[in-house]
């Protein structure tokens, strides 16, 4: 794996909610843990887990840690969560329209977004039919496994 998509992942992990992120591609296999009081530290192994690991040196100091989270009354109707971690996106191009809007109506199995999550735009369809009465998600905001989207009422 090159470095700079070593240094991508270590900085979506460093900049996300997530504490730890692991990958394999082949033979290689890489994990990225993060702890609240110290900077993101990436783990490359090539090879059997018995294989010598080089570990990446942190490219930032860490950040302060973040203020206690506003507690937010839990929006009604049926949510459509992230499947994944990734970066959520309202069209599947800049300049195309949204796949819904505020008002829209959806069925089951209509895509309403797409996560962009290793390079690969995955389409999310609605997993219920109703009228899209709330967008949770910016546009080329990232995303987290099981983060609301869209309340379908």
């Amino acid at each position: 794996m090159d470095l700079r998509k070593l240094k991508t992942l270590i900085d979506l992990v460093q900049n996300s909610g997530i504490s730890e992120l692991e990958i394999s591609e082949g033979e290689e296999k890489i994990r990225i843990a993060k702890n609240l009081g110290t900077p993101a530290q990436a783990t490359y192994m090539v090879g059997a887990p018995s294989a010598p690991m080089m570990q990446a040196a942190p490219t930032h100091a860490p950040a302060a840690a973040p203020a206690a989270p506003v507690v937010a009354a839990e929006p009604e109707g049926h949510a459509v969560k992230s499947p994944m971690v990734g970066t959520f996106y309202r069209s599947s191009s800049p300049g195309a329209p949204a796949f819904v809007e505020i008002g829209s109506q959806v069925k089951e199995g209509d895509t309403v977004c797409i996560i962009e999550a290793m390079k690969i735009l995955n389409e999310i369809e609605a997993d219920k039919s109703g009228t899209v009465t709330q967008i949770l998600g910016e546009n080329g905001q990232a995303v987290e496994y099981g983060q609301p989207l869209f309340i379908i009422e």
